[in-house]
């Protein structure tokens, strides 16, 4: 599959863009358990073109995570293609257009998912970014606002028309939010329309090896996107490609494994944002690395309430000792 000139392989997987989850910190995590297509936290071209600190931060990239694309999101045309600039400027791969984005703070001001209900000025945002810059433009979005408005299919020939290079759909609508199952059916018809040459990028609920093989092979996707299922979980992504390739499962990461895991990321973190930002940042994903282990409440308190990167060090110490057979 090629976006553009990038060659990602047969059945790559992208990580997914998520605020304040898909930092650099973890995405070299997800890239070292094989992702092959990374994108930034997705950025207002607002504050982008404002020079927000927050924002221009996001467009620091490492080389070893590409290739990788950064998202933007917004609502005037004008703002996103002066954006769209400033991202080249960055020298991504790519630069994808969050069409998608369901929280009320962006849809609700008619960026993101906003702009399904506003379907011409979407494709003029498109198009005028495709012409402004050299990079492969990709879009993100749902399959409609509700139930009841679902254009997804009719939307990708117009999106592809506009020129972009590859498209990822969530297989739920902007109301479902992230709540009741995804429904693939409609990516599936937009992978077998004979009018659709770009690559199709199907997202949602894929969160298993034996799922993502499922996908695949049902609905013809040319990649998969795993977002919400890589936190606290990054190595799913060398789980399916390892399931993908010998039909086996891998076994089980063990506590061992996800505190010296756990030790890396905090490592990472803290070189990239410094000591408190650093530990703050990383407490929902201490969580996330341990669930599920028993009498586990008092210590995942301490872990994610604790400031000290050396005590943090000493708590996952004494997980290792503790739970280590599990």
């Amino acid at each position: 599959m090629k976006i553009g000139t990038i060659d990602l392989g047969e059945k790559p997987l992208f990580f997914a863009p998520m605020e304040d989850i898909s930092d650099p910190s973890f995405r070299r995590l997800c890239k070292e358990f094989g992702a092959d297509m990374m994108y930034t936290e997705f950025v207002s071209s607002d504050g982008l073109i404002r020079d927000a600190g927050k924002s221009l931060r996001k467009l620091e990239l490492s080389a070893g995570e590409r290739p990788v694309g950064i998202q933007i999101y917004g609502k005037d045309p004008s703002a996103m293609v002066e954006a769209a600039k400033r991202c080249q400027e960055a020298n991504p791969d790519l630069i994808d257009l969050n069409f998608g984005c369901p929280v009320k703070r962006v849809a609700g001001k008619g960026a993101g998912a906003g702009l399904l209900q506003n379907i011409p000025l979407m494709l003029e945002i498109t198009q005028k970014v495709v012409q402004a810059v050299t990079l492969p433009v990709t879009v993100k979005t749902r399959l409609g606002w509700d139930e009841t408005d679902k254009p997804i299919v009719q939307l990708a020939e117009q999106l592809q028309d506009c020129g972009i290079a590859a498209l990822t759909v969530h297989g739920r609508t902007r109301k479902q939010m992230y709540q009741g199952i995804s429904d693939w059916t409609l990516i599936g018809e937009i992978k077998k329309n004979p009018r659709m040459k770009i690559p199709i990028i199907g997202n949602g609920d894929v969160t298993s090896a034996m799922i993502a093989k499922e996908k695949f092979e049902t609905y013809g996707v040319d990649a998969i996107m795993i977002g919400r299922a890589a936190i606290g979980r990054p190595w799913i992504f060398r789980e399916v490609k390892h399931y993908l390739k010998t039909g086996e499962m891998l076994p089980t990461m063990t506590v061992l494994d996800r505190v010296a895991l756990a030790k890396r990321h905090l490592s990472y973190s803290l070189n990239w944002k410094g000591g408190i930002t650093g530990v703050f940042e990383m407490r929902q994903h201490f969580s996330n690395y341990f669930k599920a282990l028993p009498d586990f409440k008092s210590t995942r308190t301490r872990l994610v309430t604790e400031t000290n990167p050396e005590t943090i060090i000493e708590i996952l110490d004494e997980i290792a000792e503790r739970w280590a057979g599990y």
